[in-house]
């Protein structure tokens, strides 16, 4: 046993199996292969973990062992703001969620802005979801103002190419128009009313924008109000588009 073992603790590959990365096997092969760190620490087998005091990586991104933690996709209505407490007293994304454990929203949508949402008590998550080191993708369905006509393709050259809206110029995006004056625009910063702010400096304020991807998590079954639990796979996709070494901040 290693210093800093849980003679108590359960063994690692259990509560790897146990969070959805694969069976027992498949998850001893990952720590045989040096892929698994606990506490900082290239773990071994036989590792023992207390699951409320340890810290587990896996390729570098942290993997959510502890009971208490959750993870909800919500569909946020228009006109709910996304913040955990409104001090004009309107309805907060944390309203239409389960009120315990506390959860909070990963990034932001605008009040008048619809669509997919993830909110958790995993902090270290969050983290990674929000920081631009880690370009999560985040895809949008916007209806702009154009006249019922196609959107002019020296605009769309700009928003893919990158716009200057103010605080700088955004990273280029993936922008295409599914139909005249409605478009796809796939972003991966999170700047405060980023896509709007885009298509109002290009000429074409948004009407209606709907956010309808949040990295791998797609869920064109929820209703608008209505929330779900992420089952342990979709977790563990989470994961693995922030896995990487953290940056110098973590």
């Amino acid at each position: 046993m290693t210093d800093g073992d849980s003679p108590q603790g359960e063994r690692l590959q259990k509560v790897l199996a146990a969070r959805g990365w694969g069976s027992r096997r498949v998850c001893e092969e990952m720590i045989e292969s040096g892929r698994v760190r606990v506490n900082g620490e290239t773990a071994v087998l036989g590792r023992r973990v207390d699951v409320e005091r340890d810290v587990v990586e896996v390729d570098g991104a942290p993997v959510g062992i502890r009971p208490d933690l959750v993870y909800y996709l919500l569909n946020k209505p228009a006109g709910v703001v996304s913040t955990a407490k409104d001090t004009h007293d309107r309805e907060t994304v944390v309203d239409l969620v389960p009120a315990e454990p506390r959860v909070y929203p990963v990034g932001r949508l605008d009040a008048e802005t619809e669509g997919l949402l993830l909110l958790t008590n995993d902090g270290e998550l969050t983290f990674r979801l929000t920081h631009p080191k880690f370009g999560v993708e985040k895809e949008y369905v916007a209806q702009v103002e154009s006249d019922g006509r196609p959107v002019s393709r020296e605009a769309l050259a700009v928003l893919r190419k990158g716009v200057d809206i103010g605080d700088g110029v955004t990273s280029p995006a993936e922008v295409g128009e599914l139909q005249p004056g409605v478009l796809r625009i796939v972003i991966h910063e999170g700047r405060n009313r980023q896509v709007r702010r885009m298509c109002e400096t290009v000429g074409y304020p948004v009407v209606r924008l709907v956010r309808t991807r949040i990295g791998p998590l797609v869920d064109k079954s929820l209703r608008p109000g209505e929330w779900r639990s992420l089952n342990l796979d979709e977790v563990r996709s989470l994961i693995e588009a922030v896995a990487g070494e953290p940056s110098d901040t973590l």
